[in-house]
């Protein structure tokens, strides 16, 4: 049981991150670009404009993709609470993975975004 609340605590983890960085992201654009912290692509880091509307755009992105898979990823491993850890671990890792595409599959509907936005030949 204790691997099953391991499990839990940790698939809860990305949809943490989503929301919270996502919010920090989308309310919070760093001031200045640069090479450090934040939505950091040749595209974004064009001009002031792209680099706000790159944060804005994977913010908003990242902080409602957080909401919508925290209550599926509840709800999948609450069946789960007496199966083996074996069982727990598999259904642990499905869901992780699945997490880590909505973790990143954002950042490729932000560089449409940016493409379609800010058109320019010289990328």
């Amino acid at each position: 049981m204790w691997f099953w609340w391991f499990m839990f605590v940790c698939n809860l983890i990305i949809p943490a991150i989503l929301i919270f960085i996502g919010r920090m992201m989308w309310k919070h654009c760093p001031k200045k670009i640069n090479h450090i912290y934040g939505y950091r692509t040749k595209r974004s880091m064009r001009n002031i404009d792209t680099w706000q509307f790159a944060h804005d755009y994977c913010g908003r992105l990242w902080w409602k993709l957080g909401w919508i898979i925290l209550i599926p990823t509840i709800l999948i491993q609450i069946p789960f609470f007496y199966s083996n850890e074996n069982m727990v671990g598999i259904v642990g890792a499905i869901i992780c993975t699945i997490q880590c595409a909505f973790l990143i599959i954002p950042i490729f509907l932000t560089e449409a975004a940016l493409r379609k936005a800010f058109f320019d030949d010289r990328i």
